[in-house]
């Protein structure tokens, strides 16, 4: 599967690990920044990159991670066609659900309240799960209309 992935200088360290564990798992992954460490960088430089690609192509997913995750996936909704849901701890059933009825082809991870090994039982369960449709894409559907 074609994979996106971006942060700020808050996620860096985890999206590094991420890239290496999914090339691993025979991904194709593109990474979007940051590349190094820089504490007065801004998650906008690298996520809206990120989702733009998402948004072009609708079989690629993207991770993006941030601090909380939170700001990053409010960058990524404002581009058209992408579907960011935020995860940084909780429920598992948050992350299925994010694809069976949202369709979510960005994951958000909020890096300062995930363990590596979270992250990684987080991403292959939102990787694994997939779209139900039927009444769920009308919704989608309407997320896209122009005011």
């Amino acid at each position: 599967m074609k994979i996106h992935l971006a942060t700020d200088h808050a996620g860096l360290d985890l999206k590094n690990i991420i890239k290496v564990y999914l090339t691993e798992k025979g991904h194709d992954v593109t990474d979007h920044g940051a590349y190094e460490y820089d504490s007065t960088d801004d998650y906008p430089d690298f996520i809206i990159p990120c989702a733009k690609a998402v948004s072009k192509d609708v079989y690629s997913k993207g991770i993006i991670l941030g601090g909380s995750g939170q700001g990053e996936a409010m960058a990524a909704n404002r581009i058209k066609g992408v579907r960011a849901a935020v995860f940084y701890d909780g429920p598992e059933d948050i992350i299925k659900l994010s694809r069976h009825h949202n369709n979510a082809n960005i994951l958000s991870l909020g890096a300062r309240f995930l363990t590596k090994q979270k992250m990684f039982e987080v991403i292959v369960i939102w990787l694994s799960e997939s779209f139900e449709g039927g009444r769920h894409q009308r919704r989608i559907d309407k997320l896209d209309i122009k005011s």
